[in-house]
């Protein structure tokens, strides 16, 4: 490709409201330009990255045996009520009438659309396993669109659908996809890590696992261990624990202490010279529309994902100041004591010794309180996050903290959607079975800004040949010199007769705005033809090594097929 025809409009500083790197390189290397909030088109350089990344998910799903299909954006409101997701899904589901005021909604997902589609079509356990996907735009109406692709409102993805006949074709497929998924990210060129992780509003019964690329932009926090493999997102991570036994005999009764402007553990542990650590506090939540209340160690935060599997509620929130006083609590001096609600323990907080709890009045707190004693527990559970400092649930050694951006997710669904929409087939002996499910899928477009994160610094990047747009970035200095258009065409042709994919810089412009609008477009080989042309010499330079060596158009074209076909 002539890049003087090529509409790639680079920008020499990046519009302001573009916070992350990724998100300003590729607005200016020209691969991107946003249309609204969290909406974008992507350039013909941005849609050849797109097109490599997609090839490489369909050659390793294709490998697998999934099969390749299209399913509507649109889907009517129906099918997701049948599911019961029409209400929990939450605002981020766009949601559209059309002419004849019947309800629709724009697809984030299509579990509902698929398992339909093989309710309707499959009746025999002879047709299974079977696993389809798709490669297709999705829609989810974020509150706060940021970082560029990283958070949109429209976004490319690759979303597949396992049904088995039982749990033991599930694990199978769940595994090759696994596998399949550590080939496409290694092939994509990405730094990736593989946790557990929590279902979320996809749900579904078993084990699941997020694919994180590492970067310190990245929304998502991994938790791993130092010395083995354990490695799972902050929602799902657990922390090694040793109970404590309790030796609450003969201890004193709970009395009432003066704790003016102590509303928050901060202000508390100065107050009373206590660590958080041996302080409690009271969380009021609300949870299907009932009061519930969590204890847990001053130190900690609450997992809401963990406190929703223990409470087994659909809908959980903080409540808000005024929820907490109507339910007859004093905001930041809440208590636990005389609670006749439902009343969750993290286990850690049944390892403090002697309880300092709010005394539910303004400014007053109560020592000495007794779980079991003073305080009525509906049940104990891990319901925090880990921290910084805990020890691995399997091996004990310490934990690390990592950020990272989730561009693969792979799940057991079970019987979670195939129940809800009457997926069943006959099994050998005739008899209705429901199948089970698995779902998996890859943020096509998100792999993009993964990329540029972790192979850039602040004013260029670097693409992995697997998924650069072009190859070789073959650049003539001084457009009016013969000897050098001679050389650079001959070398273009050269290489594009080899198969090699080529963007030949061939504008009227200098040498230094060719310079920097390579660096911003970031494909992996740079060939230069400049003054040493008349003598059959370029300068060659491997970007990734940040490698440059003169060579002559024959070892131009020997090491180039070496880095690009080896």
């Amino acid at each position: 490709m002539r890049q003087d025809k090529l509409l790639v409009p680079t920008l020499r500083e990046a519009p302001g409201d573009a916070e992350a790197n990724s998100h300003k390189l590729l607005l200016r290397g020209g691969y991107i330009r946003q249309l609204a909030a969290g909406v974008y088109t992507y350039l013909p350089l941005g849609w050849r990255v797109l097109r490599k990344v997609s090839n490489i998910v369909r050659e390793e799903m294709d490998r697998t045996g999934a099969q390749e299909l299209l399913m509507p954006a649109m889907q009517p409101a129906e099918l997701w009520q049948e599911s019961g997701r029409y209400h929990v899904y939450g605002p981020e589901l766009i949601r559209l009438k059309d002419r004849n005021d019947r309800e629709f909604a724009l697809g984030p997902t299509h579990e509902e659309v698929i398992t339909t589609l093989v309710r309707n079509e499959v009746t025999s356990y002879r047709k299974l396993p079977m696993n389809l996907y798709q490669i297709q735009t999705k829609y989810r109406d974020e509150r706060r669109p940021r970082f560029g692709l990283l958070r949109g409102r429209e976004f490319m993805m690759k979303d597949a659908y396992s049904f088995d006949v039982n749990w033991e074709g599930l694990d199978k497929v769940y595994k090759e996809m696994y596998n399949a998924y550590s080939r496409i990210f290694t092939r994509v060129g990405l730094d990736f890590r593989a946790v557990e992780a929590n279902a979320g509003s996809i749900g579904g019964e078993g084990e699941n696992h997020e694919f994180m690329a590492l970067a310190d932009i990245g929304e998502d926090t991994i938790v791993s261990c130092t010395a083995c493999d354990y490695a799972a997102n902050l929602e799902k991570a657990e922390a090694g624990f040793t109970e404590v036994p309790r030796r609450d005999e003969g201890a004193p009764a709970f009395e009432r202490i003066h704790t003016p402007g102590s509303a928050s553990i901060a202000q508390l542990s100065e107050a009373l010279g206590v660590p958080a650590n041996q302080l409690v506090k009271t969380m009021i939540y609300v949870a299907d529309g009932k009061i519930a209340a969590v204890l847990i160690r001053g130190d900690h935060e609450v997992n809401e994902l963990k406190l929703q599997e223990v409470l087994g509620f659909e809908d959980i929130r903080p409540a808000e100041s005024e929820e907490v006083a109507a339910a007859g609590f004093v905001p930041g001096f809440a208590s636990p004591v005389g609670l006749d609600v439902t009343v969750i323990a993290d286990r850690e907080v049944m390892n403090v010794a002697s309880w300092i709890v709010g005394a539910n009045e303004k400014d007053y707190h109560l020592k000495h309180v007794i779980p079991g004693r003073d305080v009525k527990i509906t049940k104990v559970a891990d319901v925090r996050n880990a921290t910084e400092g805990d020890v691995c649930p399997r091996c004990g050694k310490p934990l690390q903290f990592h950020r990272g951006i989730e561009v693969g997710h792979v799940f057991k669904l079970g019987t979670k959607y195939s129940q809800a929409l009457g997926a069943t087939f006959l099994d050998q002996e005739g008899k209705s079975q429901t199948m089970i499910m698995g779902c998996y899928g890859i943020g096509i477009s998100r792999i993009l800004s993964a990329i540029t994160e972790q192979r850039s610094d602040g004013g260029s990047m670097v693409w992995p040949v697997s998924i650069a747009p072009f190859h070789v970035h073959l650049i003539q200095i001084a457009a009016k010199d013969e000897a050098q258009r001679q050389l650079a065409e001959q070398l273009y042709e050269q290489l594009q007769a080899a198969g090699i994919e080529v963007l030949y810089d061939d504008r009227d412009e200098r040498a230094g705005v060719k310079f920097k609008d390579a660096d911003l477009m970031g494909m992996p080989i740079r060939v230069t033809v400049g003054k040493q042309a008349g003598e059959g010499l370029v300068e060659f330079k491997n970007r990734a090594e940040d490698r440059n060596e003169v060579y002559t158009a024959e070892q131009v074209m020997a090491e180039v097929l070496r880095f690009v076909k080896p």
